[in-house]
């Protein structure tokens, strides 16, 4: 991986065999990112993705091997009791242009991975809630 940084945005490329939650991390953790919201585009030959069942408060994991386009990566880096958090969700296409995709686990990539990260200057951090299941933005 290799990023530079321009005021409060981050141009990254992830490389072939990286994983990118991992590489997301590293850049957070590195540039002590507090806030950001994350776009990216790439490609991927092995990712999971999860669906949220609301009624279970359970995630459920989709895994996919192959060669996908990473149509969609979108979410946020934030704080939870104060360390390093990350919420992605992936959208992939496959060669027959069927799209898979969820709330991202892993996803390792085959050729290269373009990421903008925009730094907001300011800090949210998330708290679990009982009632909904997921950790949410507490303002």
């Amino acid at each position: 991986m290799e990023y530079r940084r321009f005021n409060n945005t981050i141009v990254a490329r992830i490389d072939k065999g990286e994983e990118i939650l991992e590489q997301i991390k590293e850049i957070a953790l590195k540039e002590n990112i507090k806030l950001a919201n994350i776009n990216a585009l790439g490609a991927t030959n092995n990712f999971t993705v999860g669906v949220f069942k609301t009624g279970e408060k359970k995630y459920y994991s989709n895994s996919f091997t192959g060669d996908f386009e990473i149509v969609s990566l979108t979410g946020t880096i934030n704080t939870m009791n104060g360390e390093f958090y990350t919420h992605i969700h992936m959208s992939a296409g496959d060669a027959e242009g069927k799209v898979y995709g969820g709330h991202l686990n892993k996803a390792i990539v085959s050729a290269t991975c373009e990421m903008i990260i925009n730094i907001i200057d300011g800090k949210v951090d998330r708290k679990f809630d009982e009632e909904i299941g997921l950790n949410l933005f507490g303002f």
